[in-house]
């Protein structure tokens, strides 16, 4: 009885050992092309992971931990063109995210908590600063449209 137990054991500490482990995953589309990689554990996504666009660009990548999206990630276009980037935490967007125009220049960056604006938008227009809006829990609160307005207003260490 003893020895059937111990044996039990052993092969139920074998096999969690054995569904536990770290693999690589990949992911198709219907047509065959790669849709996904990156690494798991324990069916949950890890690490670094890169998504594609069926046209085999890439669409996003990024680090995960336990299924959710972690530390910097890239966005792109359909085309291959920067679309976003920025830092999430625990899943969610949080801190200063940068969005791009369609010649892959900022078109604006944002501090952003929870999936959320919180805090300041600098608005730019041909890669020169053309407004800045302050934002709580995603509500627009102001606007400038000059620097010296928004400066004498505002204290610049807020945008770090």
């Amino acid at each position: 009885m003893q020895y059937s137990f111990v044996v039990f054991s052993l092969v139920l500490f074998i096999s969690i050992n054995i569904n536990a482990q770290k693999s690589y995953k990949r992911t198709y589309y219907d047509s065959g092309k790669i849709k996904s990689e990156g690494w798991t554990h324990n069916n949950k996504k890890i690490k670094y992971w890169t998504f594609y666009y069926e046209n085999g660009r890439v669409e996003k990548e990024g680090h995960f931990q336990q299924d959710k999206p972690i530390k910097y990630w890239y966005f792109y276009t359909v085309n291959g063109n920067k679309k976003s980037e920025g830092h999430f935490v625990d899943g969610k967007k949080n801190n200063w995210w940068l969005f791009y125009d369609d010649m892959e220049k900022i078109n604006h960056k944002c501090q952003l908590k929870d999936n959320q604006k919180n805090g300041y938008c600098l608005m730019y227009k041909n890669e020169k600063l053309v407004a800045a809006r302050k934002y709580k829990a995603g509500k627009r609160i102001k606007e400038w449209t000059d620097f010296k307005s928004f400066r004498k207003e505002n204290n610049l260490s807020d945008l770090q």
